[in-house]
């Protein structure tokens, strides 16, 4: 084709997705190529702007990391891909990011081969790196491999089984770099039977060590599950883990003695451990979800922006079936979360706050007002924000969104649940209930946070827990109204601007 023909092409792209009521309109969406597998990687903050790369996979040049970067969290600039397939292999599956003291950035990424590609002498296979400076556009692999596979995810150390896939981000302490790798496919080889090894049954993570970025060393297994009173059970892998010092507030400031370990099982997605760093070993306290029924919220990466806060993100992995091959485009990102120690030792968890200068046309309804309204009439019901504080600690309150189909947001300071029950949305995926547990001190009432955007439901709640759903519901039924409103306090309704540029 030439530049018109591009260009004409270019633009009928654009419409085709504007014209689509179930493609979210602030969530961050892969702009272009398929994003199955979409998740977020190589995320870093870093000379006033936040970088974030995506896993895609593109047609000519296989599976790639996509390149963007924000000022705020809200708006996002295409840069050129970051990673791509070269002639020893066929691209990459996810990583990290690390900025060193002077500067430079690295990826850590997992090489990917495709089964059918003969491995030899020439072909990359197992954990790279990559590297790049200011402004971080053009990204150099650092050869050769930095940690070896001997087989699909499967590295042998002093000849033992060692997980090699899904490295971590990196950190340094004391002039060294340590790295994860995460378990999936060791786990899939050796601890799926029932006669097979404990030790080779559950998720952890191996810990590799390098004092130059270029040879790595073994260090074991970086952590127990066992220790936790609660934790995963032996089906559950770690893969993407993310390991960051946590903050004592949600506006960051000075880190605390604790860190979070972000990781996706596959069968249960994401989740976390909080705990100490006692020298090369992690020692976690408690274990705690952020999917409950299924894998929607899926693939996590967090990173530290210069206000000292942990943000983090995950890809969402309810799609339609064939939704790339039916509709142009796959692959959404749930909004950035802010992740903190609360004061009980918890995982604080609230949306990122940036997020809200999004709103507008905001309008509110308090006491009686709340006892005669049925239904919130907004202009825009696919593309809002809505929320609201309880009376009191004695009862449920929510939205019912939808007429004949429709979905329900319900918040139960009795019993201690934040509940999405879409099971009569007529959604072809996701139609299910999913309830997280949510610690209500004595006489604290409900304060929740409704995002709403196209097929992405977004609920925070009091700062201690959140659901994220892909509810594929028609947009001409979309009306909202509320449950038990005699039994809120108050209620904000606004619009949000689109902030995706199509």
């Amino acid at each position: 084709m030439n530049k018109t023909q591009d260009a004409v092409a270019t633009r009928r792209y654009r419409e085709q997705l504007l014209q689509d009521s179930w493609r979210p309109q602030y969530h961050f969406c892969v702009p272009d190529g398929d994003g199955r597998p979409g998740d977020p990687n190589g995320c870093f903050y870093a000379q006033g702007l936040h970088h974030m790369m995506y896993l895609y996979h593109h047609p000519e040049k296989g599976f790639c990391w996509g390149h963007v970067t924000s000022r705020d969290l809200i708006h996002w600039r295409h840069h050129p891909d970051a990673l791509e397939k070269t002639a020893h292999d066929d691209g990459c599956f996810s990583g990290g990011a690390f900025v060193d003291d002077d500067g430079t950035a690295y990826l850590s990424f997992w090489v990917y081969n495709h089964p059918e590609r003969k491995l030899d002498q020439d072909s990359y296979c197992g954990i790279m790196l990559a590297k790049s400076t200011p402004p971080y556009d053009v990204w150099e692999r650092v050869a050769p491999v930095a940690i070896p596979s001997s087989e699909w995810g499967i590295a042998s150390v002093q000849g033992l089984p060692v997980a090699c896939a899904d490295p971590s981000n990196i950190w340094k302490s004391n002039q060294t770099y340590y790295m994860q790798t995460g378990n999936l496919l060791i786990l899939n080889k050796y601890g799926r039977t029932p006669e097979a090894s404990p030790s080779m049954k559950g998720d952890w993570t191996e810990l590799f060590s390098s004092k130059d970025l270029k040879t790595w060393h073994w260090e074991g297994r970086f952590y127990d599950h066992s220790i936790c009173d609660e934790h995963p059970d032996e089906s559950e892998d770690d893969m993407c883990p993310s390991f960051l010092p946590l903050p004592a507030s949600k506006d960051g400031g000075a880190a605390t003695d604790e860190y979070l370990q972000l990781f996706i099982s596959h069968n249960r997605g994401c989740q976390y451990y909080i705990g100490r760093l006692d020298e090369k070993k992690f020692v976690p306290r408690i274990h705690g979800r952020m999917s409950w029924i299924d894998d929607t919220y899926f693939a996590p990466e967090a990173y530290i922006d210069d206000k000292g806060r942990q943000i983090a993100f995950a890809w969402l992995r309810t799609n339609l079936p064939e939704d790339y091959e039916q509709y142009g485009w796959s692959g959404v990102m749930g909004l950035p979360r802010v992740l903190w120690r609360a004061n009980d030792g918890s995982l604080g968890i609230a949306a990122a706050p940036e997020i809200d200068a999004l709103a507008y046309h905001t309008q509110q309804w308090t006491g009686k007002q709340l006892e005669d309204m049925a239904c919130i009439n907004l202009q825009q019901p696919q593309c809002c924000r809505i929320e609201w504080t309880g009376k009191d600690a004695e009862h449920v309150t929510g939205l019912h969104v939808g007429s004949e189909n429709w979905y329900e947001i319900l918040c139960d300071p009795v019993k201690g649940e934040l509940r999405v029950d879409a099971r009569s949305s007529g959604s072809p995926v996701g139609a299910v209930e999913e309830c997280a547990p949510i610690r209500f001190s004595p006489g604290e009432v409900p304060h929740v946070t409704v995002y709403i955007d196209a097929s992405v439901v977004e609920v925070f709640a009091n700062d201690k827990q959140a659901i994220t759903r892909r509810i594929f519901l028609p947009t001409n039924e979309l009306k909202i109204c509320t449950v038990g409103g005699k039994y809120m306090d108050s209620l904000l309704a606004s619009e949000m601007a689109p902030s995706q540029p199509y």
